[in-house]
């Protein structure tokens, strides 16, 4: 299609392009949050870029460096720490001078603590009114449960999650081996941060941002609860067999004792599983679709299970794999740093916490993931990162 175009005129060597920043670059955070909700997502914010303060109670800071300081470690690596006294009058008014220059402020106490410390939301807007202050509770700053302490199992009970988690048959159950309720209303803070700045660009305003890991999780349910409307189940029971007992879906112990996890749901995986692996009587046409097999799962399962019992890991990773079965070993966290999938993806580096793994999406111009966590009140008092200047007022009064 350049057959006519004029010729091109000689190669110009280009100015070298400049690397872009960081996606958060000159973000400035302060993070009164401690344990790991709020800590988990301001690092994530520490790894787009960010610059975040910790601002930590005397005399031992933040409670994870004495209650886990593996987990301290891992969720804070890249921050700067400073100490200060929320009840003394000198280092409230210092962390409002802070406050004037910050963008973002994280905050995980009870609902009415930050007020009455005289650090409220009403309190500090109209010092920086485009500032973006997040209040990250369990329960919300309103309703019932506003006061009530909490961690990561009431928040999955309160949001209807442990009643269709555990066993099929049994009780309901406490959930996976992560604590998911507290990661989910990080990865939920993360995104309402994300947009309220975005919005503050258009309205040049900042707001209060009320996150409640319960109502994060309920949020998590509507599929859930979408499927048990449309197919009239109110039984608490049924529901979570609805939700737990799936055919050809789940995790088998191999001979060798290695366990396969195989996800076959839809009618060509489960034709191509049957195939594979026999499964009669289930090999009738009449459990060609999922409708009948859903009603069968159990004894399916079983049934699957007998079949992969008699084969090495992977003697049935292999035929999944030849039959285009979803189908993935067992990975065990001591093995994740010598996975497949993890190294080529380069998802882990080393740190003091240990091999941890990276923000996993990949934005233009950050860099390498950040490895150790703040000494207490080792930072200097400022949001600049390169402010040279100290001011030591806050840190000696916090002492007193």
């Amino acid at each position: 299609m350049f057959a006519n175009a004029a010729p091109r005129p000689n190669p110009v060597r280009a100015e070298p392009v400049e690397a872009p920043a960081p996606p958060l670059a000159g973000l400035r955070v302060l993070d009164f949050s401690e344990l790991l909700p709020g800590p988990f997502m301001t690092q994530s914010l520490v790894e787009l870029g960010a610059t975040v303060l910790k601002v930590e109670r005397p005399p031992h800071g933040d409670n994870t460096r004495q209650l886990s300081v593996g987990l301290f470690n891992a969720v804070n690596r890249g921050k700067l720490s400073v100490v200060a006294n929320l009840k003394d009058v000198a280092d409230v008014a210092k962390v409002r001078e802070l406050i004037v220059q910050a963008d973002v402020l994280v905050e995980a106490y009870r609902p009415g603590v930050m007020a009455r410390l005289g650090l409220g939301w009403s309190d500090v807007r109209e010092l920086n009114p485009r500032l973006v202050y997040l209040s990250l509770t369990g329960f919300g700053q309103t309703g019932p449960n506003a006061q009530v302490p909490g961690h990561d199992i009431n928040y999955v009970a309160a949001s209807g999650v442990a009643a269709i988690s555990g066993d099929a048959d049994g009780p309901p159950g406490a959930g996976i081996g992560l604590p998911v309720a507290d990661l989910v209303g990080a990865t939920y803070a993360l995104a309402a941060i994300n947009a309220a700045l975005l919005q503050r660009e258009r309205s040049g305003r900042g707001q209060h941002l009320d996150v409640s890991i319960t109502d994060c999780m309920a949020h998590w349910m509507n599929p859930r609860l979408a499927v048990f409307h449309h197919n009239h189940v109110t039984d608490a029971h049924e529901q979570r067999r609805m939700a737990l007992s799936r055919a050809a879906y789940g995790v088998f112990r191999c001979a060798d004792g290695r366990y396969l996890s195989i996800a076959a749901l839809e009618d060509h995986f489960w034709k191509s599983l049957v195939r594979v692996f026999g499964l009669a009587p289930f090999d009738a046409p009449a459990y060609e679709h999922h409708a009948a097999r859903h009603a069968k799962a159990h004894a399916i399962n079983a049934r699957i299970d007998e079949a992969v019992s008699a084969l090495t890991l992977d003697e049935a990773l292999r035929l999944c794999s030849d039959a285009d079965i979803p189908a993935m070993p067992v990975v065990v966290p001591a093995e994740l740093p010598d996975s497949a999938h993890v190294r080529t993806r380069k998802l882990m580096h080393a740190t003091p916490a240990g091999t941890l793994v990276r923000f996993p999406v990949r934005l233009d111009g950050m860099a390498a993931a950040p490895t150790e966590a703040p000494t207490l009140g080792g930072s200097r008092w400022s949001l600049d990162p390169h402010r040279e200047d100290v001011n030591e007022s806050v840190n000696e009064s916090s002492t007193r």
